[in-house]
């Protein structure tokens, strides 16, 4: 019998990922000051843009990418954003035909994927595992996390940084980003708000977002609270920075945050997705629980800057 004829299902899945997705992975070897290192980083566009992680590169201005048919190429940092762990080269070079961009936000826990990448060095390395859960926070830095990250089984190891998480179909859903512990591995999704941040670095170098000037932490809400908005937390402010858009608002520590523009407020996440370009000079009414009563406060965001 064939071996074609022996594949099961989820093997030759496997097998069709490989070989569809592969010559679009590079092997990406990086210098800096600190030493050299690697990662993976995949072929995002014809013209020679390609997506990795921003840790892989961090503190370069260039890597040396090399891909599975020998093609190597010097690529260079076009833009990176450490908050949602993302970053672009441009590669100097021919590059192989891109990946198939696919959708995060359609995936579902028990689903194949399958990560491609070079984890310690070993090029063209290749795993499958399940999305094993959906919606998980990774930290990042300045205190913002990246939202909805796909946690899988597939295997991780250092190098994997940068490289393709994979559907069935062979089309990108992740970026490989950290290992969370054995057996769990963790992915930026590629949904629309990261595609917008690479677009964003493929054309500016840098993604602008939106500021408040408040340090906040989820925290239940008082019971009268929660039974009338039918939801059980909010996020309460600790802080509040001196001549920031939120001081100028009047928000107080000790608020708690429960809609933005109308929209309910339950975690840091929810306040973060507001808090991109488009708000950024913007007026916006926030709506927070103080001293037994909701008040509305109209805040007016500034830019991040550094």
């Amino acid at each position: 019998m064939a071996d074609e004829e022996l594949l099961d299902a989820y093997s030759a899945a496997v097998v069709r990922v490989a070989k569809q997705v592969l010559p679009s992975v590079a092997s990406l070897r990086v210098r800096t000051r600190r030493g050299e290192g690697g990662g993976s980083a995949s072929v995002i566009t014809p013209d020679g843009f390609l997506l990795t992680s921003a840790h892989v590169v961090d503190g370069a201005d260039t890597a040396e990418a090399a891909f599975a048919d020998g093609t190597e190429t010097t690529a260079d940092v076009a833009g990176r954003d450490p908050l949602s762990d993302l970053a672009v080269l441009r590669a100097r070079g021919d590059v192989p035909t891109p990946v198939v961009l696919g959708d995060a936000a359609g995936l579902q826990v028990g689903q194949l994927v399958v990560a491609l990448g070079n984890p310690l060095g070993l090029s063209g390395s290749v795993t499958a595992g399940i999305v094993s859960a959906l919606g998980r926070s990774l930290p990042t830095g300045r205190g913002r996390v990246v939202d909805e990250v796909i946690q899988t089984d597939a295997a991780l190891n250092p190098g994997n940084s940068g490289g393709v998480l994979a559907d069935s179909a062979g089309r990108m859903v992740g970026v490989n980003t950290a290992v969370a512990g054995v057996g769990v591995g963790l992915a930026v999704p590629i949904n629309a708000n990261t595609q917008r941040i690479v677009g964003a670095l493929m054309t500016a170098g840098r993604v602008r977002r939106a500021w408040l000037g408040v340090a906040a932490a989820q925290t239940p809400l008082p019971p009268p609270l929660a039974a009338r908005l039918s939801r059980r937390t909010g996020l309460q402010v600790a802080q509040v920075v001196a001549g920031s858009p939120a001081a100028v608002a009047a928000l107080k520590p000790g608020d708690i945050v429960v809609a933005v523009a109308g929209e309910a407020i339950v975690s840091a996440t929810n306040l973060q997705r507001w808090m991109l370009e488009e708000a950024i000079g913007r007026p916006v009414e926030i709506t927070v629980w103080r001293n037994g009563a909701l008040v509305d406060v109209i805040a007016v965001p500034s830019e991040l800057s550094g």
